[in-house]
């Protein structure tokens, strides 16, 4: 019904107050669509502007491997300690149960296992699929120097153009070849590569040396692979190190699901990525929750 005259008192219009527009929280990222903005919001935490992410994507060029031989029994139980999971459609239609709140990020890149080349990679996954599954970003895999660089660089920019014309962020995957050296240069390039042609978001590796030179000339947010599995405390340090240095979090697999106690690991990480924890005290907290156990 429309106002009447005798209401208008009634009426708070506050017009002392200037509207506010928030910056949104996340590293370059502002001057994205509002339903970008929202799914990068569901994968990193507003609090903290950071997050954990649990790959389990692994088997789509390696096949079963160790720890996910059976998603259901040995992941399900870790993703309430995920901001986000990064995966495959067939593991998230086969096993993820649909009434999960977490937050999806679905590799779309594939076409070789590892008894090919895998830098000779397509875009896997049409961009239906991944708005008929409600996913928060895909995933895309590119390999800077490698022997088919030029195809994986097209597949993402492919993915950040129909992604851009749905509202679905892409995170550019940084593959690194056997023979390539591992140093901040070659991650300054991959990084900056990705992210000046259109990358939201970008997973590459930790590096002791000059990492902080890696996350400074990158425009967007980085997340860090977790890489082979290696000791607890020594994971936990590589965490610690490359969010003090500025990663916005962490996309970590076998580190976590390789782990003796992966629910333990997985809250360790979360410490030290949302409450900027010490690898000490984190690793005391995996300890006391393993005893638990």
């Amino acid at each position: 019904m429309p106002d009447v005259d005798n209401l208008k008192n009634a009426k708070k219009f506050y017009t002392d107050i200037p509207q506010k527009t928030e910056g949104f929280f996340l590293k370059g990222s502002n001057s994205l669509d509002w339903g970008m903005k929202n799914r990068l919001a569901r994968i990193f935490n507003p609090e903290t502007g950071r997050t954990v992410m649990l790959a389990i994507d692994h088997g789509y060029f390696q096949g079963p491997t160790s720890g996910l031989e059976r998603v259901d029994i040995n992941i399900l139980p870790l993703v309430p300690y995920a901001d986000t999971l990064m995966l495959t459609r067939g593991i998230l239609r086969s096993i993820v149960p649909p009434s999960t709140s977490k937050s999806i990020v679905l590799r779309v890149s594939g076409g070789t296992s590892i008894l090919k080349e895998l830098s000779n990679e397509d875009i896997a996954v049409d961009i239906e699929d991944s708005i008929r599954l409600n996913v928060c970003a895909m995933a895309v895999q590119v390999f800077i120097g490698g022997e088919h660089e030029r195809e994986t660089i097209i597949n993402m920019t492919r993915m950040v153009d129909l992604g851009t014309r749905y509202g679905i962020p892409t995170l550019a995957v940084t593959a690194v070849g056997k023979d390539m050296k591992r140093d901040a240069r070659y991650f300054r390039l991959a990084t900056r590569i990705c992210a000046e042609l259109g990358a939201h978001y970008i997973k590459t590796y930790y590096i002791d040396d000059g990492f902080e030179t890696v996350t400074s000339s990158c425009p967007v947010p980085i997340v860090v692979a977790g890489g082979k599995k290696i000791p607890e405390l020594d994971a936990l340090t590589m965490a610690y190190r490359a969010i003090q240095e500025g990663a916005s979090g962490v996309d970590m697999g076998r580190n976590i699901f390789q782990s003796e106690v992966p629910a333990a690991m997985i809250q360790a990480v979360n410490a030290v990525v949302h409450k900027n924890e010490t690898p000490e005290k984190a690793f005391e907290l995996y300890n006391t929750l393993k005893n638990e156990s």
